[in-house]
């Protein structure tokens, strides 16, 4: 049996692009036959500078209203999970990282990790057993990085609203045996469901997705095209 997991999904409360509440998406994936999501909410210096002088956590706390909407979401569904991941943004360029394996204490304890290196974050993720990936990295706008510096690279990307040369994404992955993600990079209705990951166990946790994805878990990507 396989799971269907969408991996790259934004809430309203907290990524100021997303523009559907959970309350409203997440019914349509559970009737769409998915297992359940991953909240991948934008996580970048500026979001948090916007926030003042509130202490780190407290802004971690604010940061966490999209993937706690979500749950409470899921608690309601019954059988659908949600899973705490970002989408991180260093500051060197508009890059975009796919993460998972994070929860509340970890994000908590290290403040302000949009501030190293992707080398550093490299590091960092193998210290703490994060899968760390690049989203959409052949979009106009970015460029790919060190594969040296990734575990895994989105291959399908399916927000419709941009290019992301989802072909020449496969072939960097192909090329640097990367493991090859999918996802809808969810943020309007014209995104519901157009990508995701058939996952070979129904992970209980971030860290639990991330384990699989380091063993192999990921057995077939879903796509729209």
């Amino acid at each position: 049996m396989s799971y269907l997991f969408e991996l790259h999904y934004h809430t309203p409360q907290t990524s100021y692009c997303g523009n559907v509440p959970p309350a409203q998406a997440l019914p349509k994936y559970k009737e769409a036959g998915y297992a359940g999501v991953v909240v991948t909410d934008h996580f970048y210096k500026e979001w948090f500078e916007d926030k003042g002088d509130l202490p780190w956590e407290e802004k971690v706390e604010l940061w966490l209203k999209g993937y706690r909407a979500a749950r409470e979401t899921a608690d309601q569904l019954g059988d659908f999970t949600v899973l705490l991941g970002m989408e991180l943004r260093f500051t060197d360029n508009i890059n975009d990282h796919l993460v998972y394996g994070i929860d509340e204490a970890l994000l908590k304890e290290y403040p302000e990790p949009y501030l190293m290196t992707p080398a550093e974050f490299r590091a960092f993720a193998d210290a703490h057993g994060l899968f760390f990936a690049q989203a959409h990295p052949f979009r106009s706008v970015c460029s790919p990085r060190n594969p040296a510096d990734l575990h895994g690279v989105e291959v399908f990307n399916g927000n419709g609203r941009w290019d992301s040369h989802n072909d020449q994404a496969r072939a960097f992955a192909e090329e640097n045996g990367l493991v090859q993600l999918s996802g809808s990079d969810f943020h309007e209705w014209e995104d519901l469901c157009t990508g995701g990951v058939y996952l070979t166990q129904r992970p209980a946790d971030s860290k639990a997705l991330a384990r699989l994805l380091f063993d192999g878990g990921a057995e077939r990507l879903a796509q729209s095209e």
